[in-house]
């Protein structure tokens, strides 16, 4: 029985060691990302580019925006002009023409050049247009990166259409082919994910998703009862923070059940046993406040744990 429990023991660490090697290489993922960055101003900032395929999602989104609005906004035309006979269908297509053009090529610069500085693709996947020298996106910067996608994406793709035609050599095929290659696929060869378009802009897409903030667990008034814990430095050093995130997720939003349970676990790991009449959540309320306080303190004096298994710091 005692071997047995010992091995699951032992099952349990390696799991767990084996989450955190997952952790820790996902966060390394991640780090390579980031991009340091100073403003004029001389605040530092930390910039996670927006990768390749998100990029290419947000362009995809936007293009099937685009193609409906043109469709609607045609439909809409025609149904308005339609009851005037030739002159009102003549009127309606040139209507359309200019509204077309209005969409096709000012679509993403009227949303970039906006406050948010991002189109509807681009905000549904948490990205958004930056300048790389950390100072303010200037309209110059949205008109030049947007004009460049003519011939980034546009014209290219124009040609390949073109190539249909039978009496197109297959030199200019070639070529088209080559055109929309280079051009398309520019992004994937180089560390920022660039377009051709950011180059000569000065800007990079960069992530900015929209935060929620949750409420503050620490500001809301303890119970009674979680006034009277006490826990020693050797109790508050069997955890760091990675277990201190969970333990707040822990407290804001599980049952009643987990959060029993999950004290019965930190009681196990500190070595302490539940007193008559102790209310789970109080203990939880109290430990988080202790630890999270440990964690701080440690911090202060370049003690960073950022988990359980890092008993060398």
């Amino acid at each position: 029985m005692a071997r047995s429990e010992a091995a699951q023991a032992g099952e349990g660490r390696r799991e767990a060691l084996r989450r955190r090697e997952l952790r820790l290489k996902e966060e390394a993922r991640q780090a390579k990302r980031i991009r340091p960055l100073v403003t004029p101003e001389g605040a530092a900032l930390n910039l996670k580019i927006a990768t390749a395929s998100e990029r290419a999602g947000a362009f995809l989104l936007d293009f099937a925006l685009q193609i409906m609005a043109i469709i609607v906004s045609v439909f809409v035309i025609s149904w308005m002009f339609s009851s005037m006979g030739f002159e009102g269908w003549a009127v309606a297509q040139s209507l359309s023409m200019v509204v077309v053009f209005f969409l096709r090529n000012f679509y993403f610069i009227f949303f970039e050049i906006g406050r948010k500085a991002a189109t509807p693709g681009k905000r549904a996947l948490g990205l958004r247009v930056a300048a790389r020298n950390g100072g303010r996106l200037t309209a110059n910067a949205v008109l030049a990166r947007n004009f460049m996608r003519e011939l980034e994406v546009f014209l290219p793709l124009s040609l390949l259409a073109m190539t249909v035609e039978d009496q197109i050599s297959g030199w200019i095929r070639l070529t088209a082919f080559v055109w929309t290659a280079v051009f398309i696929l520019f992004p994937l060869f180089n560390r920022d994910k660039l377009r051709v378009g950011d180059l000569i802009a000065g800007t990079i897409v960069i992530h900015a998703p929209r935060t929620r903030l949750k409420k503050d667990i620490t500001s809301v008034a303890p119970l009674p009862t979680a006034a009277g814990f006490a826990f020693s430095d050797a109790e508050l050093d069997a955890y760091g923070i990675h277990e201190l995130h969970v333990l707040e997720d822990v407290l804001r939003q599980s049952t009643a059940e987990i959060k029993a349970r999950v004290a019965e676990r930190i009681r196990e790991k500190i070595g302490r046993q539940k007193q008559t009449g102790e209310d789970d959540l109080a203990f939880l309320e109290a430990y988080y406040a202790a630890l999270r306080a440990r964690l701080e303190q440690r911090m202060l004096f370049g003690e960073r744990k950022a988990d359980k298994f890092d008993v060398g710091r």
